[in-house]
């Protein structure tokens, strides 16, 4: 098999999983896309959060304090605000980043990632189209997958009591 059909397998596979695993419902919510120039980007966010969320950055391991945010509630996306995962998807991955295993369905998006040479699974708000992380398929049950995210990328909106 070629090498370009080798990776459109793969990148197929990563998308069917991926549209599996994130199904909430037979009615998926259309979110509306958030268009903002480079120059609003900049004044919305700190210089660290536009690396990360606008040019596909990553924050060091272990520096996010959303490692350790174990109480009920919402992360949000760190550019525009939409919620992008439940706390109770929340697990410790010992990667040093925020991990869960299931977004809210229609809240992420997808696309192949060849940075390292070897293809890999990006994702990214649905609104904004701010950079999250990589989903891995080492993750816990139910789906088996591992959203890794920047910790930058997100906020934490408590649930409240």
């Amino acid at each position: 098999m070629d090498h370009a059909k080798r990776h459109f397998l793969q990148a197929l596979g990563a998308g069917v999983m991926l549209a599996v695993s994130g199904m909430g419902s037979a009615m998926a919510e259309t979110v509306t896309r958030l268009k903002l120039s480079n120059a609003e980007w900049r004044k919305r966010l700190t210089p660290e959060r536009y690396d990360i969320l606008r040019n596909d950055g990553t924050e060091k391991a272990y520096s996010s304090p959303l490692n350790n945010e174990n109480r009920t509630g919402k992360f949000n996306c760190a550019g525009c605000g939409l919620a992008l995962f439940e706390s109770a998807t929340k697990f410790e991955s010992g990667t040093g980043w925020p991990s869960f295993f299931r977004p809210i369905a229609a809240h992420v998006g997808t696309k192949l990632d060849f940075k390292l040479i070897f293809p890999r699974t990006e994702y990214h708000c649905a609104r904004c189209l701010g950079h999250q992380g990589h989903v891995f398929k080492d993750g816990p049950k139910p789906t088996g997958l591992r959203y890794c995210n920047n910790g930058l990328a997100l906020t934490f909106k408590p649930e409240k009591a």
